[in-house]
């Protein structure tokens, strides 16, 4: 069978795709700074994303990945978002290329169309043009058009996963008071389904760029429609379901 492997294993996400996988009876590993609650100590490789000899024990044999971790959200640039978001994103490219890796889901995020999700028009489509918040965002746009030249350059097959809010430990109370990051709410149910999808998305698909979030309680910031025709994607949550 073959094996899945998932970088940022331990995070909030994921645990959540790692736990859906194993669901689904896919072999999984992870890759994190800590060991993982959802795998076994063994299918967990420790270290960080500048340990190039880690992640390359980890990619072995691996033939689709996962890759989530990162720093989470705006952070200073130079000492925490270049050498985790960047510098940490080009090790694991290269290691997944070196491997033989044939298929590449990349986490993304909303905050990419920010602008767009506090003004409009909605829904916003995969297609419309980005609107970063801020360095965060910006290192997510750097990883979607990286996505894109391995596909090109590697043959692989990337997806490009924009994720909505999947609130780690101490953000729901954030997530509570603001009406409108409640439209873009992911639950952990949902967010583990979603990416699911995307390891299991036909192979035929070269390149893809999706929105993935849970059901809007309000108002349909993010057109879901390449979720739900491509990957069989359909939320089952809204805000505060799934916590």
């Amino acid at each position: 069978m073959e094996t899945v492997l998932v970088t940022g294993s331990s995070g909030r996400v994921g645990r959540a795709a790692v736990a859906e996988l194993r669901r689904r009876g896919r072999n999984v590993r992870g890759f994190d700074l800590v060991p993982s609650v959802t795998l076994p100590e063994p299918l967990t490789q420790i270290g960080d994303l500048g340990d190039r000899a880690a992640l390359d024990r980890a990619m072995a044999g691996v033939s689709c990945l996962v890759h989530l971790a990162a720093v989470p959200d705006d952070d200073d640039f130079l000492t925490r978002l270049l050498p985790n978001n960047l510098a940490g994103l080009h090790h694991v490219m290269e290691s997944a290329r070196a491997a033989g890796v044939r298929r590449i889901v990349l986490a993304s995020s909303v905050q990419v169309n920010w602008w767009q999700l506090q003004r409009g028009p909605f829904p916003i489509r995969e297609s419309d043009p980005v609107s970063p918040r801020g360095w965060y965002a910006a290192t997510k746009m750097f990883l979607e058009s990286i996505g894109r030249g391995f596909v090109e350059l590697h043959g692989l097959s990337v997806i490009v996963a924009r994720l909505g809010w999947c609130p780690r430990p101490g953000q729901e109370a954030e997530l509570a008071s603001a009406e409108g990051p409640q439209d873009f709410y992911f639950s952990p149910g949902d967010v583990g389904r979603f990416l699911a999808g995307c390891v299991e998305a036909p192979p035929d698909v070269r390149f893809l760029t999706v929105n993935g979030t849970s059901r809007p309680r309000r108002k349909t910031r993010l057109d879901l429609t390449v979720a739900e025709t491509t990957l069989g994607y359909r939320p089952q949550d809204t805000w505060p379901e799934g916590l």
